[in-house]
């Protein structure tokens, strides 16, 4: 993808509802609820303490009859993590407020649980079923990576059979030879549920990608939402999308 239209979806998803607007102009859902993810959490980790400064005012406007979603609007903040704030600024422990997220009815109040209730159903980043989305779009990728790979007859080892053997860090896929992917040398393929933007592409090679290539040569990672063009990248890492899928590996010559 271009920067351009990237930086004009990215900017444009300030809040849930911008996640149906921009599907309905065409763009893909997986593309847009991601974009919206990583967005959020990163200004989550910006903004955490300067919001968590603010708990004891957060709680006073709620006992005063502000509900946990305006105040969380108010804020700009995710509202799970919002009300969170709240509820231990008013005594609850950590585990009983996830608790409550996950079972409002244990909750006195039936008004606070209709409450809880609609924060989960708001929150796009932290509910539970938020959660359970971004798992499925990791399990989504995998998927494609690893069908694309037994496609073409390619063997692989996966992290699951890699776990607590040659190495810490494992890659999705380790291939059982090497082979050619634009006639590069690959001997691994990472699959990424996320966008590749610079942010996530830095995070990933300083974690993950530049410590594969030290233990195990050059790879590939396979961004499934999409990535951005002419990304500089470090040495023996190379970057792919979706179409990916319309290619296949070669063996390397003898």
């Amino acid at each position: 993808m271009e920067f351009k239209e990237y930086r004009d979806i990215y900017n444009s998803l300030n809040r849930p509802a911008d996640i149906q607007r921009l599907i309905d102009q065409g763009y893909d859902r997986r593309l847009v609820e991601t974009l919206f993810t990583q967005k959020t959490s990163r200004d989550v980790k910006k903004r955490y303490h300067s919001v968590k400064n603010s708990t004891a005012r957060m709680l006073r406007d709620w006992k005063k009859g502000k509900t946990l979603m305006e105040i969380a609007d108010q804020y700009a903040f995710p509202p799970i993590l919002a009300a969170m704030f709240i509820f231990l600024e008013d005594g609850t422990s950590k585990k009983q407020f996830w608790e409550f997220i996950r079972t409002p009815e244990l909750l006195d109040s039936p008004e606070t649980a209709e409450e809880v209730r609609d924060v989960v159903k708001n929150d796009y980043v932290y509910s539970p079923w938020a959660n359970d989305s971004q798992k499925e779009r990791g399990i989504w990728g995998e998927e494609l990576l690893q069908g694309w790979l037994d496609s073409q007859g390619i063997t692989y080892r996966t992290e699951n059979d890699l776990r607590g053997g040659i190495g810490q860090k494992t890659p999705d896929c380790l291939l059982d030879e090497p082979m050619l992917y634009n006639g590069k040398k690959i001997c691994w393929v990472e699959s990424k549920a996320s966008f590749g933007d610079n942010v996530e592409f830095r995070f990933n090679s300083r974690k993950q990608l530049i410590p594969y290539t030290k233990l195990f040569g050059p790879g590939v990672v396979v961004y499934w939402t999409g990535c951005l063009d002419d990304m500089e990248l470090p040495e023996d890492v190379y970057i792919a999308d979706m179409s990916i899928l319309d290619g296949k590996l070669e063996k390397i010559p003898s």
